[in-house]
């Protein structure tokens, strides 16, 4: 536990009364006093902060910035507009997901990039290998903490501090003054709830966080919840639902290829992978990631293989658990595209013995991002 890295608000979690975990080598706060279940129910309610200090923040500065970044990624980088931000993937030859990411545009050369905890030392390091004789790439990994602040009441407690944070909408992004302090706000979040993300320069991460905690509708969330709302929001998680064994378009993520990239589009290819991305959007895959409804209370967890009536392997569970929203059990994983379609019935293998699941569509929960 010794070598474990810490987040600028360690401190705080054992203040107040975190259990701790390692995760991606970082000791961070798995739930609180009030436990996973309360927790992830008050974010959809009111408001959960959540730290996600632990995540990568980089910003690369220069004219041909986003021209540079558009070459790793099947995105539209060169017309994303500046105070806005955009959903991405770093992609290798192969078509495989390296990472997903969060680009935004802070300024016509300069743009903010926020990845992986678990990935972000080869981020970092495929960015200055692939780009980083084309413009400046700072990392930001000890000076910036990253706070989330996510549910319903969120705009309300933030507007306090900023007003003008409630005139966001989701994925819009700029600089906001809070509590004396120059950060960076986006309207987005990894609950499928409103929400806001803030990058706050290390030595203020503490104060702005009391402040937010103190705030009535505003309780701490560990990374328990964290993770049974991700879930419910139908969100992949790096490395489980997602990895450089799989494309996007198996992952389930071809709406997040910009029309700019793909075949017919302005700026087609020119990104790693490109031509069995495309053809994979064109042909359909093999398998893909699905949304998944066991039968009865049972969770089926990560690993579990799924099987066809005649118990013939066809995938396997990649994200599985119980969502207290939903009041059940829940999963997504990776299916044989024949049994891909809605409603079809599969089994997943739970200690031997065959519980049927039903293929169904993602969100498990409606996500509820404010969109004006």
């Amino acid at each position: 536990m010794t070598d474990l890295a810490k987040t600028p608000l360690h401190a705080l979690h054992l203040e107040l009364g975190a259990r701790m975990v390692p995760f991606a080598g970082y000791d961070m706060p798995v739930q609180y006093p009030l436990g996973v279940l309360k927790e992830h129910l008050h974010t959809r309610a009111q408001a959960g902060l959540f730290d996600v200090s632990h995540m990568g923040q980089i910003i690369l500065r220069g004219e041909n910035a986003a021209r540079a970044l558009e070459s790793l990624v099947p995105v539209d980088i060169l017309d994303l507009p500046a105070g806005t931000q955009r959903y991405a993937m770093f992609t290798d030859e192969h078509g495989g997901i390296l990472d997903d990411l969060m680009v935004a545009r802070l300024a016509d050369d300069e743009l903010f990039l926020v990845v992986n905890a678990a990935c972000k030392d080869q981020d970092l390091a495929h960015l200055k290998q692939q780009i980083g004789e084309q413009c400046e790439i700072e990392p930001l990994f000890e000076s910036r903490a990253l706070l989330a602040l996510q549910g319903p009441a969120a705009a309300e407690v933030l507007g306090r501090l900023a007003p003008e944070v409630q005139k966001m909408t989701f994925m819009q992004f700029g600089s906001v003054r809070l509590e004396g302090v120059e950060c960076f706000v986006s309207r987005s979040g990894y609950t499928g709830e409103d929400g806001y993300e803030i990058s706050v320069p290390v030595a203020q991460a503490e104060a702005l966080a009391r402040t937010l905690l103190a705030q009535p509708e505003v309780q701490p969330i560990g990374l328990g919840a964290r993770d049974s709302l991700r879930l419910e929001a139908g969100l992949c998680l790096y490395g489980h639902d997602m990895s450089q064994a799989t494309t996007p378009i198996e992952a389930g993520l071809a709406w997040a290829i910009s029309k700019a990239r793909r075949a017919d589009g302005l700026r087609a290819g020119n990104f790693p992978g490109a031509d069995r991305i495309l053809a994979h959007q064109r042909d359909g895959v093999a398998a893909k990631r699905v949304g998944l409804l066991p039968s009865g209370r049972a969770p089926v967890r990560e690993g579990t293989q799924l099987v066809n009536a005649e118990q013939q392997v066809i995938g396997e569970v990649t994200s599985g658990g119980f969502g207290p929203s939903l009041g059940g059990p829940l999963a997504m994983g990776f299916i044989d595209s024949r049994y891909a379609t809605l409603d079809t019935e599969v089994f997943a293998l739970v200690r031997g013995k065959p519980l049927p699941m039903r293929v169904v569509r993602t969100p498990f929960v409606p996500q509820r991002y404010y969109r004006g």
